[in-house]
């Protein structure tokens, strides 16, 4: 097998199936991680206080919502660009003179041989993964509990 050959099969055997599935590891990972910090924010909202006038209010029960965020989609792009060349140089010469001199006859020969064997291989490669990210309302349930937790206690009758 050619070092060509070789080489080509090295570039196109990329693990793409892998880079698929670790972005969508990644991605699930970091909307866990959005999940709990939204999460975290709702719970330091209900513990933290304002002072209105006399009354002390909780920033819920003055409608303040955390903030949620989803990812509506990941793309991940690979672009991979390789040229190679493989040349073979074989080349012959050969001279001759002959020289006569008072009688005297002298010839001579000279041969060249070369043979070049040159391997030529360039790879070039970029990648981008780009997520977009959008903010979402709160959801229903948590809506709900935020309105209930919100409304005044209301006095026996």
């Amino acid at each position: 097998m050619t070092e060509t050959v070789s080489v080509t099969q090295q570039l196109i055997s990329a693990p793409l199936p892998q880079i698929i599935e670790r972005l969508g590891i990644a991605v699930a990972d970091a909307q866990r991680a959005l999940d709990e910090n939204s999460i975290k924010t709702a719970a330091a909202m209900a513990t933290s206080e304002v002072e209105i006038g006399e009354e002390s209010y909780n920033l819920l029960t003055l409608g303040f919502t955390p903030t949620f965020y989803a990812f509506t989609e990941a793309t991940v792009e690979a672009k991979l660009s390789f040229s190679m060349t493989e040349t073979t140089d074989f080349a012959i010469s050969a001279g001759a003179t002959v020289g006569v001199n008072v009688g005297v006859v002298m010839a001579a020969a000279t041969v060249n041989v070369s043979y070049a064997r040159k391997f030529s291989v360039g790879a070039e490669g970029t990648s981008s993964i780009a997520a977009r990210l959008v903010s979402l309302p709160v959801p229903d349930q948590l809506d709900k509990i935020l309105r209930k937790l919100s409304e005044p206690p209301q006095a026996p009758a």
